[in-house]
């Protein structure tokens, strides 16, 4: 790097170190060195970098944002970070970009590949959106009896939901014993508007005679009952997924799923298409049965926080060595709020909110999150990122939002100085105060990888020596009286 500072030797060894790609630029934005680093940029040729601006090398949609950055970071007293894709032969890749001013007008970029973070946080994303789907779905359902209206929103989360063509749902007449056309979307022509299949007729009707799912592939070379619409071929379907809409032991109708293309559905795919199915199972059961309204929707509110949990599950999967941990501290963090005097409503937001604690995590590497010795400085900024990942992951779905402050306070200290926002005493919400506790608690004893639990005497200690530092002093003792109490030793 002939153009990083020589009199600065330390920063010359930092530089050099620094595992990932790496360029110097002048004020202008015109690379006039560069480093390769281990992975190297595999967008881009390093010998055909020199003398061109950054802004030309980036994809042409972020030139802007590099040219901003570049201003930015000659007058900020810190380094600027951004991140930005690249798309390659095989797939989409993200970097970040962290520029840095060097003495004498020039400005570093280091370059890392976080494509495995993005993935990550895609991945919350589409469950998180699935879960606003059902959120839909459910009000949908306990706020209209009007059937048809609850059916259209739900084909259009199972349109958007998986990412297929179009959907329909068809209803099991009472009186006919036969499936009617209800709603559909995505469809082109009303092909199927008038459809009228008895048990065992066609694919819908094998569906509904077996209770099983039916998945037909290549639909234009089977002799399918859909042949006898005389509009249907000009719907180009390839593939067809029929599935049974049952509701207490009673077929109630069938989901219809039609894509253009092979369907290549995961298994995460199928099993959320199934719940679909099944709310719409509870939304046609809810209308047929509307006195029985209430008694549907705290079964689907059940439901609803059974898939929260799960998903905490899930989450703890990844980290063998904590299973069970956010089970633990959401019995314990309930208990608490109760003794502490917290109305029940507002309880059933801080069991969502103890569930999903740790959510931001997904988003944060395996190298860091399971590395067994300490972390370095630049980890732990990454892993101190991980509330303020939850916060724009839930802050989307109004539905959780009661539940976003233990996911996005409980590191703060009732000194100030804890994170991300160094917020201290009254400013930090009581839920997360009160989880804080417990989350350090049950943490301490536990086994860890790096070290035996401690003892509940030895944890409670710590407990006690960290009021008016760490921790809330009135939430400290009444945990300590709750520690007290049979149930807790």
């Amino acid at each position: 790097m002939s153009f990083l500072p020589e009199t600065d030797a330390q920063l010359q060894a930092l530089i050099q170190a620094f595992p990932d790609p790496l360029l110097v630029l002048d004020g202008d934005g015109t690379i006039l060195d560069h480093k390769a680093g281990d992975s190297g940029l595999p967008y881009q040729h390093t010998h055909e970098l020199l003398g061109r601006r950054i802004q030309d090398v980036v994809p042409a949609e972020f030139s802007e944002k590099f040219e901003d950055a570049l201003k930015r970071v000659r007058q900020a007293p810190k380094s600027i970070s951004l991140d930005y894709p690249v798309v390659t032969d095989k797939k989409q890749l993200w970097f970040e970009a962290r520029l840095v001013k060097l003495p004498g007008g020039r400005i570093a970029v280091f370059i890392r590949d976080i494509t495995a973070r993005k993935e990550s946080e895609l991945t919350v994303r589409r469950q998180l959106d699935r879960l606003s789907a059902l959120r839909a779905i459910d009000m949908a359902i306990t706020s209209s009896l009007d059937l048809r209206l609850t059916l259209s929103i739900l084909v259009n989360q199972v349109t958007t939901q998986l990412g297929v063509d179009a959907a329909c749902i068809l209803l099991m007449d009472g009186e006919l014993q036969a499936l009617k056309f209800a709603t559909g979307n995505g469809f082109r022509t009303s092909a199927l508007q008038h459809t009228l299949l008895k048990p065992g007729e066609g694919y819908a009707g094998h569906a509904v005679l077996t209770r099983q799912v039916v998945r037909v592939a290549n639909l234009p070379s089977q002799q399918s009952d859909f042949k006898r619409s005389p509009h249907f071929a000009q719907e180009g379907f390839i593939d067809y997924i029929g599935v049974p809409l049952i509701a207490k032991a009673r077929v109630l109708g069938v989901l219809e799923i039609f894509q253009r293309t092979v369907l290549l559905p995961k298994p995460d795919w199928l099993d959320f298409m199934e719940m679909l199915a099944g709310q719409a199972a509870i939304a046609i059961e809810s209308a047929i049965m509307f006195n029985d309204l209430a008694r549907s929707n705290t079964a689907l509110t059940l439901a609803y926080d059974a898939t929260i949990e799960g998903w905490s599950r899930a989450m703890e999967f990844r980290d063998h060595e904590t299973q069970g941990h956010t089970q633990r501290v959401a019995e314990m963090t309930i208990q608490l709020a109760s003794l502490l005097g917290i109305p029940e409503p507002y309880i059933v937001h801080i069991r969502r909110g103890a569930a999903l604690h740790d959510i931001g995590k997904m988003a944060i590497p395996d190298h860091i999150l399971f590395k067994p010795g300490p972390l370095d400085e630049s980890e732990w900024e990454v892993m101190r990122q991980h509330p303020l990942i939850a916060h724009e992951l839930l802050k989307p779905i109004p539905y959780l939002a009661p539940a976003l402050e233990i996911p996005e306070y409980h590191h703060e200290r009732w000194d100030g100085s804890g994170y991300p926002h160094g917020l201290k005493e009254q400013e930090i919400p009581l839920s997360a105060r009160l989880f804080a506790v417990v989350d350090v608690y049950d943490a301490l004893t536990s086994d860890r990888p790096y070290r035996k639990a401690w003892s509940p005497k030895q944890a409670l200690d710590h407990i006690h020596s960290q009021s008016g530092v760490h921790f809330d002093p009135r939430v400290v003792g009444v945990f300590s009286q709750m520690m007290d109490q049979p149930a807790w030793k």
